[in-house]
């Protein structure tokens, strides 16, 4: 319990500064421009993170909105009641997560529908030879061909999103308080372990998929879209009183609104 307490504070602390809330985005931003410089430049050689079916990949990356949402919902619940004790409040915050699980849905069916209308089927990787007969990537890669289109980096926007979201989460930090003999202290600091760690993945997969994979433009649009996700609900509406609302923290909304205005 001792190192798992170690941890949490490790990582709590760290995620919780409002310097982290502030400069994320930023950070996020830059190493998505550095990482495409290497890629277009001085490419790395392939690697165990240049795979597709690396570990990461296949059991985090591609699910990233389910376990974000899977551990943020305790998260949330458990810290808002704790703070609140109002069930009301607690479904009103969990709300978030329904409002960014339409988000995922929406800007990934997005990416879809414009890689598929933007796109062609050609025989080879190499784009030789158009495949007029198949109209879809599915039908396309079932008959063996090569699907070409405009394709959004869903890694950038998912990542982006993922990683800002839990940030703006565990600011409620701030205010919980437990008694180190209560069960309530081991599932927080279990949860704050887990989504602490959970980022820095999020964060370190998004580098990642700047220095390997997709273009330049691809991986701008990924990352405008988690941007905009992340600030339209928590830099904007959440702001409002319609709306799901911020963590509970004392004098959050003039905080939160200072904290964009600089």
């Amino acid at each position: 319990m001792e190192h798992l307490e170690r941890c949490a504070w490790f990582l709590g602390g760290t995620l919780v500064r409002a310097a982290v809330r502030r400069y994320l985005p930023w950070a996020l931003v830059a190493s998505m421009l550095a990482g495409s410089l290497v890629k277009e430049l001085s490419p790395l050689p392939e690697s165990f993170l240049s795979n597709k079916r690396n570990v990461l990949n296949g059991y985090f990356v591609k699910v990233a909105w389910a376990w974000t949402f899977c551990l943020l919902l305790p998260f949330i619940a458990l810290t808002n009641y704790h703070l609140t004790g109002k069930a009301g409040l607690v479904l009103r915050r969990l709300s978030t997560l329904l409002v960014g699980t339409a988000i995922w849905y929406v800007c990934t069916s997005l990416f879809s529908n414009i890689e598929h209308y933007t796109g062609s089927c050609y025989q080879s990787p190499a784009l030789e030879g158009v495949r007029e007969e198949h109209r879809s990537k599915q039908q396309c890669h079932r008959e063996g061909g090569f699907w070409h289109g405009f394709d959004i980096s869903g890694h950038s926007f998912l990542l982006t999103f993922c990683a800002l979201m839990i940030v703006e989460e565990m600011a409620v930090l701030h205010e919980v308080k437990t008694d180190r003999s209560h069960c309530l202290h081991t599932a927080i600091t279990a949860l704050v372990v887990a989504l602490g760690f959970l980022t820095f993945v999020w964060v370190w997969m998004f580098l990642c998929t700047a220095i390997y994979f997709h273009d330049l433009s691809q991986k701008v649009f990924g990352t405008l879209f988690g941007l905009l996700g992340w600030y339209g609900t928590y830099g904007f509406w959440y702001l409002k009183s319609f709306s799901p609302g911020l963590p509970p923290q004392s004098s959050s909304l003039i905080l939160k609104q200072d904290s964009y205005k600089k």
